[in-house]
């Protein structure tokens, strides 16, 4: 497990999801969010998870704790600098600190997996047998962008054909390394070594690795990130990636496959009203034909009494939330009692 590193980096409404869109190259469009769906006939089209409401509701979920943004990495040891300030320099110090802590906050994009290449260009029957290995051509033009670059293998048969997206990425790193990334993946993305790594609490570390390794529309990417969620979701450990730039991906995941309940739950044992309401806006979103998102909207319900209605008709754990909420109404009044 010591290949895994921690590594910063970044969420944001508007502004800032203009900077991740330029920071991870893709653009906000129908249909690109993970789990998005298409629009039917005669239907809205749903949410994109790239959407400026979407990503207002899942920064504001996300929360911007400086302490654990810019908490210590591990690394070597060196002496702690201190530096005398004024208010005003402190005011601005302060200032910075949450402008960088909220790029450090900029979310991954959420794609649908990438269609498969299987493109013969060729078969050339008089070259079958003439080699037993194959070979790769590559375009190495600095210019063109990696998604635009021609690559293409000939096969000891004689086809040529355009190169799957596993050989693309591995020529792509070979010609043009990226940081972080390895030519074969490291054998700790595979699901037995996964479970070591959720039980010593470092999903963060693998989501992070992750995001360096593989293209954002991967199969092993996506099949990282929802195996991570799925654990999240299972132990109810989502203080884990709060304030973190997964979170609003897991948010987005759990919506989407209505398994909301143990982080409602989470929510309310922490006091977090804000930020239940704002989950369950964002359910009524990717759900507007649910119950609850129609009572909501007929009887404008907002606050305690949204989440009691979404409880009602939604929960699958209505019990738990209910005891959740009274013990949260009952500590409300006792601090404004006192």
């Amino acid at each position: 497990m010591a290949a895994l590193g921690a590594r910063g980096c970044a969420a944001g409404p508007a502004r800032l999801s203009r900077v991740a869109r330029t920071l991870w190259g893709w653009r906000t469009r129908r249909g690109l969010g993970q789990d998005a769906g298409a629009a039917g006939e005669g239907k809205a089209a749903k949410p994109a998870f790239g959407d400026e409401a979407v990503q207002n509701l899942l920064y504001k979920m996300t929360g911007l704790n400086l302490q654990k943004v810019f908490r210590p990495v591990k690394k070597e040891l060196k002496p702690p600098k201190y530096k005398l300030m004024t208010e005003a320099q402190l005011e601005e110090a302060t200032r910075k600190a949450i402008e960088e802590a909220k790029e450090k906050l900029i979310m991954p994009p959420v794609l649908n997996e990438r269609e498969p290449i299987d493109d013969v260009l060729a078969e050339d029957k008089f070259l079958e047998g003439t080699e037993t290995t194959k070979y790769v051509f590559t375009d190495l033009t600095y210019s063109i962008p990696h998604r635009e670059r021609f690559i293409v293998v000939r096969e000891p048969n004689g086809v040529l054909r355009k190169a799957t997206w596993e050989e693309r990425d591995r020529m792509i790193q070979i010609f043009f390394p990226k940081e972080g990334r390895r030519v074969i993946p490291p054998v700790v993305f595979k699901d037995e070594h996964l479970v070591t790594v959720f039980q010593q609490d470092r999903h963060e570390d693998i989501l992070n690795m992750c995001i360096a390794q593989f293209e954002p529309d991967s199969p092993d990417y996506i099949r990282v990130h929802h195996r991570t969620y799925d654990d999240i979701e299972k132990h109810a450990k989502y203080d884990l990636l709060r304030s973190t730039r997964h979170f609003g991906g897991m948010v987005w995941y759990l919506v989407n496959r209505k398994k909301t309940d143990g982080l409602l739950i989470d929510m309310i044992h922490r006091d977090l009203l804000d930020d239940a309401t704002s989950l369950i806006t964002l359910y009524h979103m990717l759900h507007p034909e649910c119950q609850s998102a129609k009572e909501a909207k007929e009887g404008k319900l907002q606050g305690v009494d949204l989440i009691k209605v979404f409880v009602k008709t939604e929960s699958q754990k209505e019990g738990y939330i209910q005891l959740a909420l009274q013990a949260y109404e009952e500590a409300m009044a006792t601090s404004t009692a006192s």
